[in-house]
């Protein structure tokens, strides 16, 4: 958890590039993520050296090899100017303590070009490759770098709070937050579906890679012998996580999230997913986590023709639905966020896309959310579907959850409704019924694991209740919950006419009184 301490120095790193004339956030948070990525590789290649001190064998890889990097380079200020540099020279613990100047110079000249041709040293390498140095001034770059060297980045822990607490910044930010979705929302889908050390999870929508973040902290979290294990270790950090997404400063930020977090070798890849036909990535996950945008239309053209085959449609939040079932493996699990509209829109394709989910697989869940979840940068409402491939049909029952609070204000301002330990989906402390009403997270958790027992005495008043496919099926597969909730209506006793009309003309007859002694006093 990041602290105040520590978030005064994030605040005051990110104040720096600002009143240094950085001033778009993404362009503020790629530049210090390149800062980190320079900060680590020079971690890399110090416990390589370590570790070859201790076994007394050479190390495997040198990120920096000896000798020099770039002969007769040319000195960006003076064009006759012909300077060389050693490989030691573009490391972090070098460049930090030469004069601003200089270091400005290598880093501009040297580092950059290193990072983007580097074939190997560091497992995201691949997404620096269109890196570019973005700091205006030599001073603004040695107080970042001095500010960033004061960080404690020496677990994961503290590497991953601090990165997150970074990301949020974005969501602040306004325009920019459509990239981010809120972090409470994400771990209670993790929650959910309660990743595995032998899942394979994705998602086709990574942005800055909170999904996969979460997933990885709660593996750690409750299955804390994976690690000890050769084959998990491995599948942990290579090919357990894997993300898509076509903004390469999307994944430049999620690739770094990873590793920030533990995850040395995430597959975090360029793909329109969309775009291109999946055919290879199809039945290769067992679990979805997904919040993808919902641009509108696409054109049949652009759109991949194996999802066409699933749901003719432009429409591209059911075409992403389409995609997650081709991409999960039969008994594979989905939390994905859907808009509104697809629960009960009435095109073809609409109830084509639902029917598919109830009749050939299994539909588990559906959650409404309040439409504040994602303000201030977006008002939509939004519900969390969770599915599991069967391609046999399954489903039963579905499991309703009208979400009302989630534990902040559903304005823009979203400020906490309950104290900091009572927030999100497993508090520190139990909550109230009145702090229940503020904080619905908990309670979803507790009635999901109920939803084969408990829930099924509750009725369609109740805040939680469960649907027979059946009935979903007569409904035309309509999934809104409104279809379904009934209202319990308290009982009012009213006085009758007679009653109402001797109390009004006992009311006139005070007001006229009143006026009388009102006009003797005034003669």
């Amino acid at each position: 958890m990041v602290t105040g301490d520590f978030k005064a120095q994030v605040d005051a790193l990110w104040n720096a590039f600002w009143s240094g004339g950085v001033s778009n956030p993404l362009s503020v948070i790629e530049q210090i993520t390149y800062l980190l990525f320079i900060r680590r590789l020079d971690e890399l290649q110090s416990l390589g050296e370590a570790k070859a001190v201790a076994t007394g064998k050479s190390p495997d890889t040198l990120i920096f090899p000896e000798g020099n990097y770039v002969e007769d380079a040319t000195d960006p200020d003076d064009p006759q100017q012909k300077i060389t540099v050693a490989y030691n020279d573009l490391r972090w613990s070098v460049l930090r303590d030469m004069h601003a100047d200089e270091a400005f110079k290598i880093m501009n000249s040297f580092v950059f070009p290193f990072l983007q041709n580097m074939a190997k040293g560091s497992p995201h390498s691949k997404h620096m490759k269109d890196a570019r140095f973005g700091i205006p001034t030599a001073q603004l770059l040695a107080k970042a770098m001095d500010m960033i060297d004061e960080l404690p980045m020496a677990n994961r822990d503290s590497k991953g709070d601090i990165y997150e607490y970074m990301l949020g910044k974005i969501a602040s930010a306004g325009q920019n937050g459509q990239f981010r979705t809120p972090r409470h929302i994400i771990e209670l889908m993790v929650a959910l579906t309660e990743p595995r050390p032998s899942d394979t999870i994705c998602d086709p929508a990574c942005g800055t890679a909170g999904f996969l973040v979460a997933a990885s902290e709660y593996v750690l979290e409750n299955h804390k012998g994976m690690m000890f294990d050769d084959a998990q270790r491995k599948h942990f950090n290579s090919t357990m996580f894997n993300g898509f997404d076509f903004d390469n400063t999307m994944l430049r930020i999620g690739s770094m999230n990873m590793v920030l977090h533990g995850v040395e070798d995430a597959n975090i890849a360029y793909r329109d997913s969309l775009a291109e036909e999946s055919e290879p990535d199809a039945e290769a996950y067992s679990l979805i986590l997904a919040n993808p945008p919902f641009a509108g239309s696409l054109d049949y053209e652009s759109c991949a023709k194996d999802l066409q085959r699933v749901v003719k449609t432009k429409k591209t939040e059911l075409l992403f639905i389409a995609l997650f079932l081709r991409l999960m493996q039969v008994g594979g699990r989905a939390a994905v966020i859907v808009p509104d509209g697809v629960l009960f829109g009435s095109s073809k394709a609409h109830k084509t896309l639902r029917k598919i989910l109830v009749e050939d697989h299994k539909l588990d869940a559906v959650i409404k959310m309040p439409s504040g979840v994602f303000k201030p940068y977006a008002g939509v409402s939004t519900a969390i579907l969770l599915f599991t491939k069967t391609d046999s049909g399954g489903t039963e029952n579905v499991w309703f959850y009208d979400m009302q609070a989630d534990g902040l204000s559903l304005d823009d301002k979203r400020q906490l409704l309950v104290p900091a330990e009572k927030q999100g989906v497993c508090p520190d402390e139990a909550l109230s019924a009145d702090e229940h009403a503020k904080n619905n997270l908990p309670d979803i958790l507790a009635r999901w694991a109920e939803r084969d027992s408990g829930e099924q005495k509750r009725t369609r008043t109740d805040q939680s209740f469960l649907v027979p496919k059946q009935e979903i099926a007569a409904a035309g597969y309509d999934l809104s919950l409104n279809r379904y909730k009934e209202i319990e209506y308290e009982e009012v006793e009213y006085d009758s006419p007679q009653e109402i009309i001797a109390d009004l003309r006992e009311i006139e007859k005070e007001i006229t009184d009143g006026l009388s002694k009102l006009e003797e006093m005034l003669g």
